[in-house]
C-alpha cells in the first residue's frame, strides 16, 4: 500500500483546511486509517482514526469538535477536515494505515505512511 496525502498549506487562525490521503491498492477498505501530525521538536501524536467501515472513529482532545476524519473507500481516500484552526495545529501531518480493521491511536500500530504534508497557521 502506497499513501500519497496532500492538502497543507499556509492558513490564518481560525481558518480551514481539507486534507486528503490517496491510497494505492485493493486492501485500502480492509483498513484502518489515521492521520498523525508532528510539530518541529516534538513527537508525532495521534490527531484521527477511523475504522474500516468508518463505524468507529477518534479523536485527540486536542482537535476533537473541530476536526473530522472521513473515508471513501470506493476512492481510496481519508480525508481530514480541520476547522477553526490554531497556531498550535502547525506541523507535518501524516497519513498511516493499519492491516487492522480496528482503528488505533499508536505509532507503531501502523503499517504503512504518507510522506506527510506541512501545515502552518499563523496567528
Amino acid at each position: 500500500v502506497q499513501l500519497q496525502a496532500f492538502g497543507g498549506g499556509l492558513v490564518q487562525a481560525g481558518g480551514s483546511l481539507r486534507l486528503s490521503c490517496a491510497a494505492s491498492g485493493r486492501t485500502f477498505r480492509t483498513y484502518a486509517m489515521a492521520w498523525f501530525r508532528q510539530a518541529s521538536g516534538k513527537e508525532r501524536e495521534s490527531v484521527a482514526s477511523i475504522r474500516w467501515d468508518g463505524g468507529d472513529i477518534y479523536y485527540s482532545d486536542s482537535v476533537k469538535g473541530r476536526f473530522t476524519i472521513s473515508r471513501d473507500n470506493a476512492k481510496n481516500t481519508v480525508y481530514l477536515q480541520m476547522n477553526s484552526l490554531k497556531p498550535e495545529d502547525t506541523a507535518v501531518y501524516y497519513c498511516a494505515a493499519r492491516r487492522d480493521y480496528g482503528l488505533s491511536i499508536t505509532v507503531a500500530s501502523y503499517d504503512y505512511w504518507g510522506q506527510g504534508t506541512l501545515v502552518t497557521v499563523s496567528s
